[in-house]
């Protein structure tokens, strides 16, 4: 485990470094799969369907705060459904137009969450979201997963319907458009998966936050669980056909998921809680205090068994030139040279000795 919290530790340092670079990466890639999803699931415009336009659009949002990705979403898909019907294309419009008053009025800065929700229904792994928002949001996060479930069944229904919508006409356009809002709004397999995400967001959120040892470890295995109990009920009751390996796989995805986040979130040493209490004037407070759990990194040290000294190389015929090939006294003093005197031989052994001391007193960095 340390070597996680270790990797952890890096990651949050990388993203520290350049998080806004890495912000609209995020935000490029997000707008860029919104946009591509919903081209290919209900691309009936084919000039709005290009993957040219997708990136474009991805591009010109990736400038732009991220609720301004859920309005180009939200054009695109108005756009795709002129192309199948003005009937559909009516009421789509009126069931947008009341999403956006609940959003906006309980959760205008939940964006992210109506963007994920939808993709995580292609991906079939919906059932990270009621986890996630139980995990690390608030209960406001609800009317986002749930208009993101909503547009997701919109958008199934058109796709399987769009081949038998034919006529024109003012009774044309009215029976389209009470069919289409019956067909999506009485489908009971969205009412179950509507039901199982609050169950299963309210069970996270209550034991996530609750003061037991472990618990957000307890908050993902119990949410997982209740979310699949009532899924299962929900088929049994009202005939629903959920794919149950969709709901395996779901499942495992929750726990992983719940995981990670524990990891980033909430990393806690619970073996060194500390039960406090203490009063004032009018309460007693009883207070249980759990510490982070932090990792420190380990740092590498080098250490230099032989290290390379520097060498003064000394030209042996300069330094005889130099002295004159002369004797060398005790005392360090240069005699003079008689004229006509010869350099003696003993006198050349002197001056050899004298140079290999330097030599060995700068390799050996000695002093006198």
């Amino acid at each position: 485990m340390d070597s996680i919290y270790v990797l952890r530790g890096r990651l949050e340092e990388l993203y520290a470094r350049n998080s806004k670079v890495y912000d609209k990466i995020l935000q490029f890639i997000l707008a860029a799969a919104t946009f591509m999803v919903i081209n290919r699931n209900i691309g009936f415009m084919k000039a709005a369907a290009s993957p040219v336009v997708s990136l474009g659009l991805a591009v010109i949002c990736t400038f732009l705060p991220l609720s301004v990705t859920v309005v180009m979403a939200t054009a695109l898909v108005l756009a795709h459904m002129y192309s199948v019907s003005l009937g559909i294309l009516a009421m789509t419009a009126v069931l947008f137009l009341i999403m956006y008053i609940f959003y906006l009025r309980l959760a205008p800065k939940k964006a992210l969450i109506v963007l994920l929700t939808p993709l995580a229904f292609f991906l079939k792994i919906p059932y990270v979201i009621p986890m996630i928002c139980g995990l690390v949001a608030a209960p406001g996060s609800l009317v986002a997963v749930i208009c993101g479930t909503i547009v997701f069944y919109m958008m199934e229904y058109v796709k399987k319907a769009a081949a038998n919508v034919e006529g024109s006409g003012v009774k044309t356009m009215l029976s389209q458009s009470t069919d289409y809002v019956s067909k999506v709004f009485q489908n009971k397999e969205l009412w179950v998966i509507i039901a199982a995400f609050v169950i299963c967001f309210f069970v996270v959120f209550a034991f996530r936050r609750a003061s037991m040892d472990h618990a957000w470890e307890i908050a993902i295995v119990i949410g997982t669980i209740v979310n699949m109990i009532v899924i299962v009920a929900g088929n049994m009751a009202l005939g629903v056909h959920t794919s149950y390996g969709m709901l395996i796989g779901g499942s495992v995805a929750c726990i992983v998921t719940g995981l990670i986040l524990e990891i980033f979130f909430f990393s806690v040493d619970y073996s060194r809680s500390e039960n406090l209490q203490f009063e004032d004037d009018e309460y007693y407070y009883y207070v249980k205090a759990v510490p982070k759990l932090s990792v420190a990194r380990p740092e590498k040290t080098v250490k230099r068994i032989n290290e390379r000294q520097e060498t003064e190389i000394i030209d042996t015929e300069s330094v005889r030139k130099n002295s004159g090939a002369r004797g060398i006294r005790k005392d360090g003093k240069r005699p003079v040279p008689r004229k006509g005197q010869s350099v003696k031989k003993h006198d050349m052994r002197e001056v050899d000795k004298m140079l290999l001391t330097q030599s060995l007193r700068k390799d050996l960095d000695l002093r006198n």
